[in-house]
């Protein structure tokens, strides 16, 4: 860990986190769970909250795939994403849900603004995004693809945004 220049996860709760939040809605596999919290941490994010089904920590599946994140990574529960988003937008946040929807914006344009706090969305495995709560983000944020699929795994979707907002973190310092 030391010569990877790694914090220790006793020091890891001082360290700068970027301003986002990723909501959980009703994420229905805990090894995504801990996927999700795992990248959290390596992305250094504010915070998690898990919402509706989404399972929460201490549970077997989710440490199998978080590997200690459930301990370094701040999470909440909330019984549902659109309360969620509710809150977070009263504590100034702009919300944004990952899906792919009629007036998304592709990942790719969607342009960080340094100094203003995010949340982002995603949703069941599913199902995706509850349409309430799509309908109550300030945009929707899709994932360019070009296969025969046009969905991916929650976990994939959500290490893909968390890397995007970070990315935007690492500029800022530069």
């Amino acid at each position: 860990m030391t010569d990877l220049h790694r914090v220790s996860a006793d020091s890891y709760a001082a360290v700068e986190k970027i301003p986002l939040v990723v909501v959980l809605d009703d994420v229905r596999s805990e090894m995504n769970v801990g996927s999700i919290l795992r990248t959290a941490d390596a992305f250094v994010v504010q915070r998690v909250v898990m919402c509706g089904i989404t399972s929460t920590p201490p549970r077997p599946e989710i440490h199998k795939t978080a590997l200690g994140a459930e301990d370094t990574v701040a999470w909440e529960y909330c019984p549902t994403a659109l309360e969620a988003v509710e809150r977070l937008r009263s504590e100034g946040y702009t919300i944004c849900a990952i899906e792919q929807v009629h007036g998304s914006v592709s990942m790719e344009a969607f342009d960080v603004e340094t100094g203003k706090k995010y949340a982002v969305v995603l949703g069941n495995e599913v199902k995706g995004v509850a349409q309430e709560v799509v309908d109550a983000c300030d945009c929707c944020i899709e994932i360019p693809q070009r296969g025969t699929k046009h969905s991916l795994n929650v976990a994939n979707t959500a290490a893909l945004v968390m890397w995007h907002f970070f990315s935007h973190s690492l500029e800022e310092t530069e």
